[in-house]
């Protein structure tokens, strides 16, 4: 099969490959670019393992080929801490709230939660909870990536992170 020259900038670095027109998204990324965080979950677009940014959206990756991001500009988990590896903010929620348990699912919640956060910076938990719906974990009942999602939120809005009395 003829390959297809592709064009994007990720996580902020400009970068290119041939791919097969049928390659997904994640495999470039994950294979050739060799940014391993998105994981592929189910190939099926449910889980929401995959999630990264593409041109202000959350995407699926794993459905999406890679001639689609032609173009584009893509951020992964990788690309979310600062360039002297200080933590984004919701990385450090995740961290602090103890967001995760085996951690399948925390890069693609974090690239959700920070489109999320871009949309509605001061989300309910009510919105959080519906922002997060098309991934899936299966570990942790999603009340901690809740809390670290507020706290990223009160971090980012330079606000004391004050948790609800339970």
């Amino acid at each position: 099969m003829a390959k297809v020259h592709v064009q994007m900038t990720v996580n902020g670095e400009a970068v290119e490959g041939l791919v097969e027109p049928r390659t997904l998204l994640i495999h470039f990324i994950r294979e050739q670019l060799n940014l391993t965080g998105a994981h592929i979950g189910c190939d099926t677009s449910h889980c929401g393992a995959c999630t990264v940014d593409l041109d202000g959206l959350s995407v699926k990756s794993c459905t999406r080929f890679a001639v689609q991001a032609n173009g584009g500009t893509v951020t992964t988990v990788e690309g979310m801490a600062g360039a002297d590896g200080t933590l984004h903010a919701l990385q450090e929620g995740f961290r602090m709230m103890h967001g995760l348990q085996c951690g399948f699912c925390t890069p693609g919640m974090i690239m959700r939660a920070h489109r999320l956060l871009q949309e509605n910076p001061d989300p309910t938990e009510a919105e959080i909870r519906f922002g997060i719906a098309g991934n899936l974990c299966r570990c942790t009942g999603y009340q901690n990536i809740v809390k670290a999602i507020q706290y990223a939120a009160a971090k980012i809005n330079g606000v004391p992170f004050v948790e609800a009395a339970e």
